[in-house]
């Protein structure tokens, strides 16, 4: 049996009507709900003008494959954060800004980014440090779907 642990995901950025149903559907096979221990997502659990923020427990490996792949394809923003499995990874926060591929910086278990000293020797400067931690904080815009009201 694959390690499980809890994992959240926000996702932004904007997407067809269509595709956004294609990514609910994803979100409904992997079970994921808009809080922690909730009732499972439905397409009408976004709020136009938010990021969408997803949880769950038990998630293989930390991660939401199909879901990130297909937020990497269509270029949406997310920001995923798992907690550790003893023996096997650590917790991490997995930052995707919509261009290049998804960057992983360790976190402690309060779910906060944290660096090693090699990191810190690596960057060198305070300013580089700064920026790595900028960087990891990335601030996820709403998800926006073609059609939604301007007042969103």
């Amino acid at each position: 049996m694959a390690n499980r642990v809890s994992a959240s995901i926000r996702l932004g950025g904007t997407l067809s009507a269509a595709a956004y149903h294609e990514l609910a559907d994803i979100i409904l096979t992997e079970r994921l709900s808009i809080e922690w221990d909730g009732e499972p997502f439905d397409h009408s659990h976004r709020t136009p003008g938010q990021p969408l923020d997803l949880h769950a427990h038990e998630v293989i490996g930390g991660q939401f494959d199909e879901l990130e792949e297909r937020c990497v394809e269509l270029k949406l923003p997310f920001v995923r954060s798992c907690d550790g499995y003893p023996g096997e990874w650590s917790p991490e926060c997995v930052v995707f800004t919509g261009e290049g591929e998804p960057t992983s910086y360790p976190a402690d278990e309060g779910g906060f980014v944290v660096m090693g000293r090699e990191t810190a020797e690596k960057l060198s400067s305070l300013e580089a440090i700064i920026a790595w931690f900028d960087a990891a904080d990335f601030p996820v815009p709403p998800l926006i779907v073609a059609g939604d009201s301007a007042d969103a």
